[in-house]
């Protein structure tokens, strides 16, 4: 069932009937409860009429057949009698049988007579020289409990479809600011995110639309950082490609060996330079929060420090830097240890790229909160300038190395994926780079 309209109908329908079963039913019991107390009293008025005439005319109506007379009323019930001393029954009705009907007890009680269920009230006179039994048939006070509650829900049966129809209408009344937002939505192009209007909109409706305000506003912001990134990977690519493609031309056109030579040499050093962009932008797309589920689990930092330093040993060897890996208990914090290997294998490479003499020290801390410290003998970045080189392909002027301008953009969001921040700072008086990472927590020491 689809129609969320139909649905609610249906659903009220059932629970009015149900309501409506129940009343009828408590409606019969209540009936009947009042039919007997009714009843009970035209059978003791009955009753006492009965003992009062037969103290004084007992012998002059001894032939008398009341039970006899002709019934005038649908609610008329006939009423059978006996009329008892303390041994003999002197008086009876005509269908009354020649035994006592209930025991010689005051009171009401029922008892099967001639074939049928009966209620019986027996009555001593104040002398106590008569016993008058009157006996009623059950069957009339039922069927006229039948009958009254009948009467009184056929105005409902009556009034069940046309609540129907006004609950079919109302609810489609109800419902019109839903069939609005979706009119709205559908006639939507792909590229209009802004805002759903929330004027008028019901207080039981207005959490989904603010969700889907929500989500509009990241799929905006998703697909305008899609777009960038896509403008920016191209502006990046062109140029590699285009000195490339420049320089495959030069080999091919020379006729001196050491010119071609080295073109094919900056041709190697522009696939490097190609390489390692691809490298980084597939990177950066991977630890975008928009589209990264990390699973995360208790991550030494150590053992990462460990490998990391190890695999970019050769870098370092190359341009005859130390790799330092201060000394420390092991730490663990909560992370992809996959996502947590590349950031610190970015800060580490770009601390070799730029530092062409000394050392790169990676030191982890636990005072206060769990750091990562990558520590370097370079130039540093200048504070006005820290910020931005924080950002996609933003390279510093001058620098004389060759990079994608997207490590500490990548350092960054992994950073911020794992609840940590980057900061940046001079490692010595004014030069050298001190990049930190930081988490709100306390290393834990693993026993």
């Amino acid at each position: 069932m689809k129609s969320l309209r139909l649905r609610l109908v249906l659903l009220l329908f059932v629970g009015l009937g149900v309501a409506w079963l129940v009343a009828a039913w408590f409606t019969h019991l209540e009936s009947r409860e009042e039919i007997n107390s009714l009843f009970d009293a035209q059978i003791a008025q009955s009753a006492q009429v009965l003992l009062e005439t037969t103290r004084h005319e007992l012998h002059e109506r001894i032939e008398h057949d009341d039970d006899e007379i002709t019934v005038t009323h649908e609610y008329e019930q006939k009423l059978i009698f006996q009329i008892w001393d303390e041994h003999d029954l002197l008086l009876r009705s005509t269908t009354a049988p020649n035994t006592a009907m209930a025991n010689s007890e005051e009171g009401y009680s029922e008892a099967i007579i001639n074939g049928q269920p009966s209620r019986v009230l027996t009555r001593w006179d104040a002398r106590h020289e008569f016993m008058i039994q009157v006996a009623e048939p059950l069957a009339g006070r039922e069927v006229l409990a039948r009958h009254i509650t009948l009467k009184m829900l056929t105005p409902m049966f009556i009034v069940l479809p046309v609540l129907g129809i006004l609950l079919w209408l109302g609810i489609g009344a109800g419902l019109r600011p839903l069939q609005q937002i979706k009119q709205e939505v559908k006639q939507r192009a792909a590229h209009q995110l802004q805002p759903l209007a929330m004027n008028n909109v019901p207080d039981e409706v207005a959490p989904l639309i603010s969700a889907l305000n929500d989500l509009f506003a990241r799929l905006a912001h998703a697909f305008e950082s899609e777009r960038r990134f896509t403008a920016d990977a191209a502006h990046e690519l062109r140029t590699p490609l285009t000195a490339l493609k420049i320089q495959a031309q030069v080999a091919a056109r020379t006729q001196d060996d050491t010119e071609r030579n080295l073109a094919l040499a900056q041709v190697l050093r522009g696939v490097d330079r190609a390489t390692h962009l691809i490298e980084q932008l597939l990177a950066l797309t991977r630890v975008d929060p928009e589209n990264t589920t990390l699973t995360f689990e208790q991550v030494n930092l150590r053992h990462i420090a460990v490998s990391v330093l190890a695999d970019l040993a050769p870098l370092a060897q190359a341009k005859k830097l130390a790799l330092v890996l201060e000394d420390g208990a092991d730490c663990y914090v909560q992370g992809n240890q996959t996502q947590l290997s590349l950031m610190l294998r970015n800060l580490v490479d770009n601390a070799i790229r730029y530092t062409t003499e000394g050392s790169v020290t990676v030191a982890l801390s636990n005072a206060g909160g769990v750091t990562l410290t990558v520590s370097d003998t370079g130039p540093g970045i200048a504070e006005s300038e820290r910020e931005q080189v924080q950002k996609r392909f933003y390279r510093i002027t001058g620098s004389g190395e060759e990079g994608s301008g997207l490590g500490l953009s990548i350092v960054k969001r992994i950073a911020e994926l794992h609840g940590a921040k980057l900061s940046l700072s001079y490692a010595n008086a004014g030069y050298g780079l001190k990049a930190t990472v930081a988490w709100g927590n306390d290393c834990q020491q693993k026993n």
